[in-house]
């Protein structure tokens, strides 16, 4: 054994050198990282592996010296196995932490789509469900649902809860024009066509807002903000510019989806005003058959005479 390790260092110190070489003149064949660059190969081949074989060699001495062939051609390649093996290696850790990054954002994304639902039944929102449309449905409805149910796939709660909010303003103004107007009227039927075309502007807006978020869905903003802040002095020019563009993707994106977002709210708005002026409409007729100062004038004029239909005991 120790003349396999004797052998294994004179050959992992021999190999350093032309190593050195080749990485002084492309990087990326004697690194495995990402980023190579020629300090690093420096680094590597003229202090670490020197020292590991001198480690090797030292601790080999008590066998005497009787370098093997084995451990000759064993160090002399173990620097051209190494390194396809780290960048195995590496490969997988990056695939594991990107499976533990989506894992943790769709973790993120459904406990903010929770807090969100239970804030919007906390506020009387009806909450449509993504799993199955409601029961009684519409083109309208079906137009927030599916919405609803794409931008959640993007993992955009945040921006799902808009759904819910024109779906609740939809019923509640329905409901106060049944509940004011004859279904068979013509009056009822002109306002509820306005107030489905104005949801179904919602509808496209959301439709929208999902195609725009599905453009940046790839793109993980934490993680290229973390990149260029803790990995300012290690990264290149080159790699700089590529991060600040997607972040001024992102950026931009945002901007348009609350453009959109605004359009929408002025859409809700729009439907608050309906239900305020539906509210005062009054189209029912009284209950009573006279006026309260008479009512009140003959219920007085009663209790006066009350007294004189009580029955005396015989």
């Amino acid at each position: 054994m120790s003349g396999f390790l004797q052998g294994f260092a004179y050959g992992l110190f021999l190999s350093c050198l032309p190593w050195l070489i080749i990485g002084m003149i492309n990087p990326t064949l004697a690194l495995p990282t990402e980023t190579p660059t020629r300090w690093q190969v420096a680094l590597r081949y003229w202090l670490i592996i020197p020292f590991i074989a001198f480690i090797l060699w030292v601790t080999s001495l008590w066998g005497g010296f009787s370098p093997s062939l084995w451990g000759w051609l064993a160090g002399l390649g173990a620097i051209a196995v190494a390194i396809p093996g780290e960048r195995a290696w590496r490969r997988w850790r990056q695939t594991l932490a990107e499976r533990r990054r989506q894992a943790r954002q769709a973790a993120e994304a459904a406990s903010k789509r929770a807090a969100l639902e239970r804030k919007a039944r906390e506020q009387g929102l009806v909450v449509l469900q993504p799993e199955q449309p409601p029961a009684e449905t519409d083109d309208v409805i079906l137009g927030l649902w599916q919405a609803k149910k794409d931008l959640l796939a993007l993992n955009r709660p945040d921006l799902a809860i808009q759904a819910d909010r024109l779906y609740s303003r939809y019923l509640h103004v329905d409901d106060l024009l049944r509940g004011k107007f004859d279904p068979r009227e013509l009056t009822f039927e002109r306002a509820r066509t306005l107030v489905a075309e104005a949801c179904r502007h919602g509808v496209d807006t959301l439709q929208t807002m999902a195609s725009v978020s599905r453009g940046i869905s790839g793109i993980d903003a934490h993680y290229v903000r973390q990149r260029l802040d803790k990995a300012s002095a290690r990264i290149t020019q080159e790699e700089r510019r590529a991060l600040e563009r997607r972040l001024e993707l992102v950026d931009d994106t945002e901007r348009r989806l609350q453009a959109l977002g605004a359009r929408n709210e002025a859409i809700m708005t729009a439907l608050d005003d309906t239900a305020v002026a539906v509210s005062a409409v009054a189209t029912d007729r009284p209950q009573a058959a006279m006026a309260t100062q008479q009512a009140l004038k003959d219920l007085q004029q009663f209790a006066e005479k009350a007294h004189r239909y009580g029955r005396t005991a015989p």
